[in-house]
């Protein structure tokens, strides 16, 4: 009779919350994966969802590869892109660690023969892309370039050569070149490879028996082929692209269980000792105090609305998405092999709203002052064609428009001479009192804008 007491009262309503909860937490977080493959919008992707010890989601959804109808298996392994760069940014650090190297040497110390046109370019500024180098993604003959197999130095020739974008530590704009120079660096100091580097002091600490160096010509179980999308909005394969380039910068593969491993490795002290990691989360401040939101391989901002250390990634054929949020100690990882609508920052947003709560949209002060002397069109420099700002007035307040033809989008008062939209900021300097520039902080770009007479 105790028994059936007992039993009956564990199985009574009062005691079913906590699972049915988790239950539908789980089908609300598989609702959003799969809805990101309606419409036929992308091939397949792969969703890991945990919070602390406990596993909500790993999955992957829709197709491997279309052409044989191969759904997306278990540990589907993804050309990451640029999550790559918090691998690299961890390498450097480590050897850092090690006395191999330190953050404030110059360039030229480890790459006598880099033209550094008689500019100091300490590494921290590689690290977090503020070195003003030209990168090598946004050079017009790249794509072509991308398609041979040719000795590394004639890239860095490709790149060395051009006008740097501005002084080291003058502004930020997000930068290929400087990670495929780290990738050297970590080469010459370390008397290994790259690859070799990354597996045994990276992949082999974390535990991340999936991971790789990519490459576009093994043979590789589970490998998800990357799709493109066509202007048409039909999905083609993806373009073809040579390994030897996006190297330190973008060319690890890995699976959404393996980049969990790596997370909880990263952020639990396994990889980097507490002053290492310390400067790896931690962004730093152009010359003239500014401060950066953009550390070193990691961007430091909301995701959802909730404290975030994180990176997406794209390359031809894929795009990712890992995030850490040390608050709830909770990752969310999405890949997807197709290059296109689907964007898994958004997936991981709405999963991160759905695991952790919805965060009220923040709230501006009430703005009461003349807006004439912010309004105007500014330029200055950005990542590949210069950058264009257009703030104005309209019905709802003060705004601001990307390009001459973005989208009028509200700002939201901050306080001083400094608004913000979104995860951007907008602070205008003034000289003689005198609104003269425009600071604009989108995080993987921070650039002085002048005002366009």
């Amino acid at each position: 009779m105790k028994r059936i007491l007992l039993l009956a009262a564990l199985l009574a309503p009062g005691h079913l919350p906590a699972q049915t909860s988790r239950a539908a937490l789980i089908a609300g977080l598989d609702s959003i994966a799969r809805a990101a493959l309606r419409d036929g919008r992308a091939a397949g992707l792969s969703v890991a969802v945990v919070k602390g010890r406990d596993t909500l989601l790993l999955q992957g959804y829709g197709f491997a590869d279309l052409e044989f109808d191969v759904a997306t298996p278990p540990g589907a392994i993804y050309e990451i892109g640029s999550v790559t760069k918090q691998f690299t940014a961890a390498a450097i650090l480590q050897l850092a660690e090690q006395g191999k190297l330190s953050l404030d040497d110059d360039l030229t110390k480890y790459l006598p023969s880099y033209p550094s046109q008689g500019k100091r370019i300490p590494l921290r500024r590689l690290l977090d892309h503020s070195s003003g180098i030209k990168s090598y993604t946004e050079l017009p003959g790249f794509g072509a370039f991308a398609m041979r197999k040719l000795p590394r130095d004639s890239l860095v020739a490709l790149f060395a050569a051009a006008p740097f974008d501005f002084a080291p530590g003058d502004a930020l704009v997000y930068n290929n070149s400087a990670y495929f120079l780290l990738g050297l660096i970590i080469e010459k100091v370390s008397g290994k490879s790259y690859a070799d580097y990354v597996r045994e002091n990276l992949f082999a600490r974390a535990g991340m028996a999936d991971s790789r160096y990519c490459s576009e010509s093994a043979v590789v179980k589970r490998r998800a082929h990357g799709y493109d999308t066509a202007p048409n909005g039909q999905l083609v394969r993806a373009a073809y692209l040579d390994h030897t380039w996006p190297y330190a910068a973008g060319s690890l593969c890995s699976t959404v269980g393996d980049l969990v491993a790596w997370t909880r490795a990263l952020h639990g002290g396994r990889i980097l000792g507490p002053d290492a990691y310390h400067q790896l989360v931690t962004p730093g401040t152009l010359n003239d105090g500014t401060p950066l939101r953009y550390a070193k391989g990691l961007a430091v901002t909301p995701v959802a609305g909730h404290p975030s250390i994180h990176h997406s990634g794209g390359i031809n054929g894929f795009l990712s998405e890992l995030d850490w949020f040390p608050a709830d100690s909770a990752i969310i990882v999405v890949l997807v092999n197709t290059a296109g609508p689907v964007n898994p920052g958004g997936v991981a947003a709405a999963l991160a709203e759905r695991l952790l709560g919805k965060v009220a949209p923040p709230v501006g002060q009430p703005f009461s002052r003349d807006f004439a002397p912010f309004a105007g069109t500014w330029r200055g420099v950005g990542r590949g064609v210069p950058l264009q700002l257009t703030t104005a007035v309209d019905s709802t307040g003060p705004t601001v428009r990307m390009g001459s033809g973005g989208r009028a989008v509200p700002l939201r008062y901050l306080g001083g001479d400094s608004f913000e939209a979104g995860n951007n900021r907008y602070t205008f300097l003034r000289r003689d009192q005198q609104v003269v520039q425009l600071r604009f902080d989108g995080v993987s770009v921070v650039s002085t804008l002048d005002r366009v007479p």
